[in-house]
């Protein structure tokens, strides 16, 4: 139910936008990623009234969207750097668990009803 497009391979300092082209309305929606070795991590969130929620690391460079009249999400990045590669997922929840400054600052676990496959970024120096 949620397919994920746009990943690639760019030089650091470059932009990439992803997109998650959804079947179900929900709650909240957001992008997690997960690098070689490292836990999954949550990079940006939605939540239905439009309110966005930002990991520290990419607060001023990425964007998060949505289109409901495409029911599309997408992830505008800018200014991206090595450190910012690895799979990109798209994943829902019927409340608003990681739709929140409490997930972002580690008090709450999220909670996913819905998750998309990946897409890859690789950002290369």
């Amino acid at each position: 139910q949620l397919v994920e497009s746009g990943g690639g391979s760019v030089q650091a300092g470059g932009s990439l936008r992803l997109s998650c082209a959804y079947s179900t309305v929900t709650v909240c929606m957001g992008w997690f990623r997960q690098g070689a070795g490292k836990a999954r991590e949550g990079v940006a969130a939605i939540d239905i009234d439009g309110t966005t929620s930002y990991a520290d690391s990419v607060k001023g460079r990425f964007t998060i969207s949505l289109d409901n009249a495409k029911a599309t999400l997408y992830l505008q990045m800018n200014s991206l750097t090595p450190e910012d590669t690895g799979t990109y997922y798209c994943q829902a929840s019927l409340g608003k668990t990681f739709c929140s400054e409490a997930y972002f600052a580690g008090r709450i676990r999220p909670i996913f009803d819905f998750s998309g496959h990946g897409t890859q970024v690789t950002v290369s120096t």
